[in-house]
């Protein structure tokens, strides 16, 4: 009797909150039809108006104008949510939700994150791309949350005729009384938050029979759990008939030609996850998403392969300049095959006389040997670039680790800062015994109060620097030697009295060999002119 009574709960709830639903997005649909044209108008306005008027001013209204655009766009998606005409299709679970996952790699360093995916075989019969876009929303909630370092559980089951889904935090939580309002247009628990994302959560679950549930604590974290009901049919991965422009006379160039508006459109549809971050790659690194894919289709289906590669190229530069995710272009460069899959499909489907069965497997082959010619020249050119630049980036690193400051025209201090490993002694090594030869440097000045412990082969490796630059008639004076680097060099038995001068502090060695500096080359004297 327990049990039937909490499903008619669950059922009342859900018909209570599709019920709100509803009535938000009779509201939303007539706002955003009455608003969306009159505000992108102004938007319009504002771009003519920037040659004339204060640019900041201009840059902060059509800021805010895509805000309210995007927010108007968010409230259509509620109201209408097959707006994007979406099929529904039989798909993997697991495999959706490991690739979004993947969006997510560059959060892992800080938040550790337990994936447990049982049953990776159930299946969801529904619009696989709205589900993406919820998942993503649930994980990217998570990550929010967590101010800090923390963990992130992400577990799958299934029953004979559910699959369960739980995402759970370790973040700040949210207040009891908040709990039931989850999932309210406009309400979140975040300063800058919306409350779009979860809505878009909850309609999806319940427009597909599921089901959600929330548990929090506030400081200990917080748990989605959704229920969805189990695919009991077999997985398809079925094709797509898409009305597109079509005569006789074309061929595949001519046809993905005549059809760029529909091949974006089917394009978007595709990458649900990359479809959000278009204006921010734009902005970060002046990349534009889409024209970038119509290029990258005509060179396939036109087979300009030395083009692509330098494409390709040119695209890994970019994407590891500006360190965007690698994820998203995956996934990116995946979509467009696929709508290049379906264009081809679609090609054949209208009935081209001149294509034999032959003709159209090896097309195919062909574009898909090009898409994977231009990832792996991406991958190379993204790779090398990040190689360099970690290069550079070590080289520089080195060179301030190893800060050798002339203080007159023959001395210099050398002070030493952290950790003295093999490597570091070698680099300091390479670095002393070249600017030691380049700027003829007499006295040498070691400053050791900021070394940590040494081991017994550090501080050999040490010794015999000052005795190459000692051969370069060069001399060292160390200074700073803590305690417990003394115990190390005396349980050594390695003494660096004969080797070096030493001086308590560096103010000391400063003092010292400053005035014999300064008495050896006196300062000279203004002549007077006599008359």
């Amino acid at each position: 009797m327990a049990d039937q009574h909490d499903d008619s709960q669950d059922r009342r709830n859900n018909n209570h909150h599709l019920s709100q639903l509803a009535s938000v997005g009779q509201v939303a649909a007539g706002i955003a039809h009455e608003v969306r044209n009159p505000l992108t108008a102004v938007k319009g306005f504002l771009q003519l108006l920037e040659n004339e008027g204060k640019k900041e001013y201009i840059e902060i209204a059509q800021s805010e104008l895509e805000n309210a655009l995007t927010t108007l766009n968010n409230l259509l998606q509620v109201s209408k949510p097959d707006l994007e005409e979406e099929e529904s299709q039989t798909f993997l679970v697991a495999v959706e939700l490991q690739s979004v996952l993947n969006l997510f790699q560059d959060k892992i360093y800080e938040v550790e994150l337990v994936v447990d995916l049982k049953n990776d075989d159930a299946t969801v019969y529904g619009k696989k791309n709205q589900f993406k876009k919820a998942f993503f929303n649930l994980i990217k909630n998570a990550f929010e949350s967590i101010p800090g370092k923390g963990k992130i559980e992400i577990k799958q089951y299934a029953t004979e005729k559910e699959i369960f889904l739980e995402i759970k935090d370790s973040g700040i939580g949210i207040p009891k009384e908040k709990i039931a309002i989850l999932g309210t247009p406009f309400f979140s628990t975040k300063n800058q938050g919306t409350g779009m994302g979860l809505t878009q959560v909850f309609s999806v679950v319940y427009q597909h029979g599921g089901h959600i549930q929330v548990e929090s604590e506030e400081g200990v974290g917080t748990q989605f759990t959704l229920s969805l009901p189990k695919s009991l049919s077999t997985r398809k991965r079925g094709v797509v008939k898409l009305d597109l422009k079509y005569e006789e006379s074309y061929t595949i160039k001519d046809f993905v030609r005549e059809n760029r508006d529909s091949f974006e459109d089917r394009l978007l549809a595709q990458a649900i996850n990359v479809k959000d971050k278009i204006e921010e790659i734009l902005e970060i690194g002046n990349i534009n998403l889409l024209d970038n894919a119509q290029v990258l289709s005509f060179y396939v289906v036109e087979g300009r392969e030395n083009e692509l590669i330098q494409f390709a190229k040119q695209e890994g530069v970019l994407w590891a300049k500006y360190s965007l995710t690698l994820a998203f272009k995956l996934e990116w460069v995946q979509a467009i095959r696929r709508t290049l899959w379906d264009f081809l499909y679609n090609f054949k489907l209208k009935g081209n006389p001149q294509m034999e069965l032959e003709d159209f497997f090896t097309l195919e082959k062909n574009i898909n040997e090009l898409f994977d010619q231009f990832l792996n020249y991406f991958f190379i050119s993204y790779s090398k670039y990040k190689d360099e630049q970690l290069q550079s980036q070590r080289k520089l690193v080195e060179s301030l680790s190893v800060p050798i400051i002339p203080i007159s025209p023959y001395i210099s201090i050398l002070p030493i800062i952290g950790e003295m490993d093999s490597y570091r002694v070698q680099t300091i090594e390479e670095k002393v015994i070249h600017e030691v030869s380049r700027q003829r440097i007499h006295t040498l000045i070691m400053d050791l109060s900021g070394v940590g412990l040494m081991t017994t082969e550090t501080i050999e490796h040490f010794m015999k620097i000052i005795d190459g630059i000692s051969l370069m008639g060069c001399k060292t004076v160390i200074t700073g030697v803590h305690p417990d680097l003394v115990r190390t060099i005396v349980g050594s038995g390695i003494s660096f009295e004969k080797k070096a001068d030493t001086k308590g502090t560096l103010q000391l060695a400063l003092k010292d060999y400053i005035w014999v500096a300064n008495e050896a080359n006196p300062p000279k004297k203004d002549k007077k002119i006599l008359n």
